[in-house]
């Protein structure tokens, strides 16, 4: 959006704190707002009617989530919860609907940005069913920095519990994978990855995807 308009938008929200752990929403409970993520980390999930936690989304710096639900004036379809200590601005429903009528620029990077949250699900979907477990975990610290070449060093953003949910693994499955990942060069020293060679990983995860359709033709 153009800086105007960003600040007619911004000029509604309220900035909070969150602690780790900290509830921002509930699931079912009505949308009044939307939130952008000003620091820190946030998990978005739903709770299964088993009681499992099921992650949607993660957010980091910069990152928007639960405008959709906001929007449309209906319940929130997921949780929001803050993984690490976080700011997070939030912005009023009511608010949002004001200035989308006195700007449509405002419905227009709205409608982007569904967009781009639905992409995302479905690049999940297909992650969850078509990749192994370890091209996942690879594909996941590949995401995490920009380097193309040599060697790097990775802070994991979150525990490697949530890591795991968010790649739809058990945690003993994500062990696993990291142990795997060993032969690509990469080793886990508590919440730090040391990549020998990002571009031998990116290379690994395209080996593994070949691998996994051949294996499918082959059944």
């Amino acid at each position: 959006m153009d800086e105007p308009v960003l600040q007619s938008l911004l000029s509604g929200a309220s900035v909070m704190t969150a602690g780790r752990g900290e509830v921002l929403f509930l699931q079912g409970e009505p949308a009044d707002a939307f939130f952008v993520v000003l620091e820190g980390w946030i998990k978005v999930y739903r709770v299964t009617p088993g009681g499992d936690e099921a992650v949607v989304g993660i957010f980091t710096d910069g990152q928007n989530f639960a405008e959709a639900a906001a929007f449309i004036d209906g319940a929130y379809p997921a949780s929001g919860e803050a993984v690490t200590e976080s700011r997070i601005a939030r912005i009023p429903a009511r608010h949002l609907k004001k200035r989308m009528a006195e700007n449509p620029e405002i419905g227009l990077a709205m409608l982007a940005s569904t967009s781009r949250h639905l992409h995302l699900l479905i690049r999940q979907i297909e992650q969850l069913k078509a990749h192994t477990g370890a091209q996942r975990v690879a594909e996941f610290l590949s995401s995490l920095t920009r380097v193309e070449s040599g060697a790097c060093m990775l802070a994991l953003p979150y525990d490697k519990t949530l890591i795991a949910a968010r790649l739809g693994m058990k945690p003993e499955s994500l062990s696993r994978a990291f142990h795997r990942l060993k032969g690509q060069g990469v080793e886990i020293k508590n919440n730090v990855a040391l990549i020998d060679d990002i571009e031998r990983l990116r290379n690994f995860v395209d080996q593994e995807r070949a691998e996994v359709i051949r294996s499918g033709k082959r059944g």
